[in-house]
Parts: C-alpha cells; structure tokens; sequence
C-alpha cells in the first residue's frame, strides 16, 4: 500500500477568520490557494496516476483542498475521515488504512488523505519512525509519498518522496 499524504492548500488568515465569529472548520481556501492547487494536483497526478481511496479532514479547507484532487484523478468520491482532525491520534488513522486493505488490492494501491499541519507531519514521523515529535514539514498544498510491505502502523513506512508546493506545480508544466 501506498499512502500520498497532502495538506491543504492555501487558506484565508486565521486570525481575520476568527473576528468573523465563525469556528476556524469552517475556514475556507482562498483562490490563490485554489488556483494553485489546480496545478499541483495535476503535478501529483504526473508522480502517482491512480488513487484508489481519497479521504479528507472534515474542516472545510480540507475537504476542498480533497474534491480539487477528485477532479485532477477523476475520484468520484471524498470519504470524510474524522481521524484525520488535527488533535485526533495517529493510531487511529493507521487503523482506518489497515481497514482500507484487502487480500485482493496490488501491493502499489494508493490511498490518499488530506489533513493539516502539525498533525501530519507528525503522522509521517510516526509512520515512518515511531517518534511522536515531527521531524518533516509539509508546506500547504505539499505532499509526500509513504510506502508499506506490510500493515500500516508505527515504524513501518517508507519515505518515497517528499514535494513542496511549487515542485508540485513545475511537474503540472
């Protein structure tokens, strides 16, 4: 199995939003955020062609970050995964991967999910080292590429690769 792991692409300002009164899961990307993901979804799309299962945060930057991936692999369908709320733990999204395996998927079956930051990077560490404290960083609208022989859990990935935003965008080119 093979975990593509995407933040959220570029949203309105925490603290403007706040004064708004509106909780921050509302918060909404801004159309530089939009735009731009346009184009790194399609630099994803050239790195890894096929995802099988796309699964969002249900904060709304999340979810559309999720359905502008949808469009570029032609994903018909965002599962919303409370796991992958901010404070949730990591435990309880590699449990949500393990259920996602089955004896008849190919070894290269991609999932992917969208979260935000500090959860994870966070998550990336642990998956691939089993330390708690984030030893990457995912830039919004970055991505990165885990790979697993076995089930997902702590320890167990491999870093395939890592992208930034605009090496994203360049492969869209």
């Amino acid at each position: 199995m093979n975990l593509l792991v995407i933040r959220h692409a570029i949203a309105e300002d925490k603290e403007a939003f706040a004064a708004s009164g509106r909780s921050d899961d509302q918060r909404p990307l801004t159309e530089t955020g939009r735009s731009r993901m346009r184009r790194a979804a399609e630099g994803l799309r050239s790195t890894c062609p096929r995802v099988a299962v796309l699964a969002s945060s249900p904060l709304l930057r999340a979810r559309e970050t999720a359905d502008i991936v949808a469009t570029a692999f032609r994903v018909g369908r965002v599962e919303i995964v409370e796991a992958l709320r901010p404070d949730r733990p990591f435990e309880e999204l590699a449990e949500w991967l393990r259920r996602r395996l089955s004896p008849n998927d190919p070894d290269d079956t991609t999932v992917a999910v969208v979260g935000h930051e500090p959860h994870l990077s966070g998550l990336v560490t642990w998956l691939m080292t089993s330390a708690m404290e984030s030893r990457i960083e995912l830039k919004k609208g970055g991505a990165c590429l885990l790979g697993f022989d076995g089930e997902p859990a702590a320890g167990e990935a491999t870093l395939r690769w890592a992208l930034t935003p605009s090496q994203l965008r360049a492969l869209a080119d």
